[in-house]
């Protein structure tokens, strides 16, 4: 079987409805904008050897966004609910509350996990800015705009999670703070030596 059809050639695609629109209509950038996070999450699984249940909740989210993906692209199809974003709040509920207390904006970053799972957050972002835009020209349910919504929230807590397990120490987007709190664990670790 060829996966190539030469029907885009000239920068036109064929939307499930059959209709022919350019590559850079607002529903093909939408969809191809949620195909990009749900490929890099699959780079986010392949990172979190150490963390094996989390690797069955993304693999979850990933097959959700081929719901969410038929959600835009076929008429009177909504898998998306408001529950699935429930669902989330509740996971980002339980990271947040077994993780340390977040006083300060922190550098993206951390374990191999942690970072992938801080740049994954930004790519949900920009597919969820580009169903807003859609969502100008062609109505959206709005389980589906709150849906990507949230899932930036969930991938940030769950990087700090991630990075928590990992023993990995954040760091403060001031660098004066990041310094002094360098310095305060210089201090511990050194008074722990002498006792």
């Amino acid at each position: 079987m060829k996966i190539y059809t030469r029907v885009g050639d000239q920068g036109m695609t064929k939307q499930v409805s059959g209709k022919m629109v350019s590559k850079t209509d607002a529903q093909i950038v939408t969809l191809g904008d949620i195909d990009e996070f749900q490929s890099y999450l699959g780079v986010v699984v392949a990172s979190l050897s150490a963390h094996p249940d989390l690797v069955d909740e993304l693999s979850e989210v990933q097959r959700k966004l081929y719901m969410l993906e038929a959600d835009i692209s076929v008429k009177r199809h909504q898998e998306i609910t408001l529950a699935d974003t429930t669902h989330l709040e509740e996971r980002v509920d339980y990271f947040m509350a077994n993780t340390p207390e977040l006083t300060e904006f922190i550098l993206p970053g951390g374990s191999t996990a942690g970072a992938q799972l801080q740049y994954a957050r930004t790519v949900a972002r920009r597919a969820e800015r580009s169903a807003v835009a859609l969502n100008l020209e062609q109505p959206l349910e709005p389980a589906i705009l709150k849906y990507l919504n949230r899932l930036s929230d969930y991938l940030f807590a769950m990087a700090r999670y991630v990075n928590h397990l990992d023993g990995y120490q954040e760091v403060p987007s001031n660098k004066a703070k990041a310094e002094q709190k360098a310095a305060r664990r210089a201090a511990r670790a050194e008074k722990q030596a002498k006792d």
